[in-house]
């Protein structure tokens, strides 16, 4: 194991966060708001931290009618770790930001590590039919660490709730040296949705009224973390703050 190398606001300096490539999906035009289909890829983070690599969500799981219904091209799990630098042997822990069948494809394979799962994310894949691809959810071996709320899983590793897109969906804050990443999975579709959010809050804080926009009660805790980084599950381009 490293050393560990404290930084002076209490972050890692040593952790870092890559992002892991798992293909990509045809999203039909029901399911947009343009009406029309759109291509979206399908990342997942790696977390590279002294305590051992964690794995933001594994990518998208098989099925005859998923298939037909998204056209998912995949990259293999060991595949996409390994072409990062790593192994699925290193490996050690595990978060979903939620459970639908294209976050945790890879879960299966990766049953003897630790995963971290809001429970009611958990409950909800369990008893709702056509939520998740069941054999995804509890396969062999598969022992969940069961969070209410907000939890500090590894030394500057915060996972947060923040749901929406589902109940139970949290989001991933890696407190570095070279800035704070929020790993904000499907919260936002988009980075594009996400700033928009952000300017909202910004301007209602400063004391603007006149904004009708409802942003989610969560966003205000993920800013107050002072990231210089927000990734997403689904889109390819990444949040930065303005700096005036």
């Amino acid at each position: 194991m490293r050393e560990r190398r404290q930084c002076h606001n209490g972050c890692m300096s040593n952790l870092s966060v890559h992002r892991v490539n798992f293909g990509y999906f045809i999203r039909p035009a029901e399911e947009t708001d343009a009406g029309v289909s759109r291509v979206e890829p399908c990342f997942g983070y790696l977390v590279n931290h002294p305590d051992g690599v964690l794995l933001v969500d594994t990518g998208m799981g098989a099925d005859p009618a998923v298939d037909d219904h998204y056209r998912p091209v995949r990259k293999d799990l060991g595949e996409a770790v390994h072409s990062l630098g790593f192994d699925l042997e290193d490996v050690k822990y595990v978060a979903n930001c939620h459970l639908h069948f294209d976050h945790c494809g890879g879960n299966p394979t990766l049953s003897d590590r630790t995963f971290y799962v809001q429970r009611i994310e958990l409950d909800t894949a369990r008893s709702t039919e056509f939520y998740t691809l069941p054999q995804l959810i509890d396969p062999p071996g598969l022992d969940y660490e069961v969070l209410d709320g907000e939890a500090e899983v590894l030394d500057g590793v915060v996972i947060i709730p923040t749901p929406g897109h589902t109940d139970g969906h949290q989001s991933v804050v890696v407190i570095s040296g070279d800035g704070t990443v929020v790993i904000a999975g499907q919260c936002h579709d988009s980075a594009t949705g996400y700033a928009a959010d952000d300017l909202a809050l910004r301007s209602r804080l400063e004391g603007n009224s006149k904004i009708p926009v409802i942003t989610p009660a969560w966003l205000e805790r993920l800013q107050s973390m002072d990231p210089r980084r927000v990734v997403f599950a689904h889109d390819q381009a990444v949040w930065e703050p303005l700096h005036n």
